[in-house]
């Protein structure tokens, strides 16, 4: 026992201090929000839109990027001739509206809000959540499950996954939302406890993914129940979902936000 002791000492502080302190340096190779610089886009040209799996892009009067589809790949930007599409080094991704998440090249993300009135008071301290898996690859999930380690501490802010959805407040959902599981996932909304909240966390809970419109998929959460909280991603990067789930819980409102790197405004 006093060789555990002497070697938990000799460890030190292994949770982050985040958000008491600026946020920890994201890997080289991550890939934030999609930027598109439309003075570079010549006219006429749709390579970004015909090589995106998910039909993020869009073009109409200036170009548009449907973040609860994108897969945060590097097709287009390896499609565009002239080097328009690049990648913010932003976590902060998650909003409230599913609109809120298709932005054009200069259109700041509106980032989620907190809870508002008597959630905010029932939820703020203390919030649990059944993860539901509904036809997913498993990359949410542990991206998810990082936030429970030491070095992420989840339960600091009063955030917990429980069990049952008796024992709940709300679901965490990641997948693509097959028809084998829409049962499942109304069954499982319907046993949790009014008032109740609902996060769809990655490209697939959102929207269906790589699986967008097949005919075995609804194309995400909100095809079967109400969703509050949208966290995009392919998978989003643990530092996404933990920014999300404070912001919603009202734990980042008074604090001086920080980001490994802002998002630039182009156009």
């Amino acid at each position: 026992m006093i060789k555990v002791l002497l070697a938990r000492l000799h460890q030190g502080h292994r949770t982050m201090r985040y958000p008491d302190a600026p946020p920890p340096d994201m890997p080289e190779r991550f890939r934030g929000r999609p930027l598109i610089d439309a003075t570079k886009c010549p006219d006429g040209c749709r390579k970004c839109v015909e090589i995106c799996p998910t039909q993020a892009i869009t073009i109409t009067d200036k170009p548009r990027v449907d973040l609860g589809n994108c897969l945060f790949c590097t097709d287009c930007h390896d499609a565009c001739p002239q080097g328009a599409i690049s990648h913010s080094r932003d976590y902060r991704l998650s909003v409230r509206q599913r609109s809120d998440l298709v932005v054009d090249s200069v259109q700041e993300l509106v980032l989620a809000k907190a809870l508002d009135g008597q959630l905010r008071k029932l939820f703020g301290r203390s919030l649990k959540l059944r993860q539901v898996s509904a036809g997913g690859c498993n990359a949410c999930e542990a991206d998810t499950n990082v936030l429970g380690t030491l070095a992420w501490d989840l339960g600091r802010f009063g955030i917990q996954f429980v069990a049952s959805p008796r024992h709940a407040d709300g679901l965490l959902i990641t997948g693509a939302v097959s028809k084998n599981m829409s049962l499942a996932l109304k069954k499982t909304y319907d046993a949790v406890a009014q008032p109740k909240i609902v996060i769809a966390v990655g490209a697939c809970a959102i929207s269906g993914g790589p699986y967008l419109n097949h005919d075995e998929v609804l194309n995400g959460a909100a095809s079967v129940v109400p969703v509050d909280l949208y966290i995009p991603g392919c998978p989003p990067h643990p530092l996404t979902i933990l920014d999300g789930l404070i912001r919603l819980l009202g734990k980042l409102e008074n604090r001086k936000e920080e980001s490994s790197a802002p998002a630039r405004r182009i156009g």
